[in-house]
């Protein structure tokens, strides 16, 4: 499994993992940007799937709102880089 930050910046949800930028318009256009960067990644396995967890950064979000939410959006993908 490999981790990235993930935040919406109001136009494009964006992930990095400070090596690794990517861009979508929508989160399946995330997915396809990230799985296209990742292809080779070592980490794959031997169907060429990897686990991608992208942990929604807090500090994007105005401080009197994160009260009434603890997290506001994680997820955990399964990305085939395989063609």
């Amino acid at each position: 499994m490999v981790d990235f930050r993930l935040v919406h910046d109001g136009a494009d949800w964006v992930a990095d993992d400070g090596e690794i930028t990517v861009r979508g318009r929508s989160l399946p256009d995330l997915d396809a940007a990230l799985a296209a960067q990742l292809r080779g990644h070592p980490d794959r396995t031997s169907d060429g799937t990897l686990d991608v967890r992208m942990t929604f950064d807090n500090s994007v979000i105005p401080q009197w709102m994160r009260q009434y939410s603890n997290h506001y959006f994680n997820r955990v993908v399964t990305l085939q880089l395989s063609d």
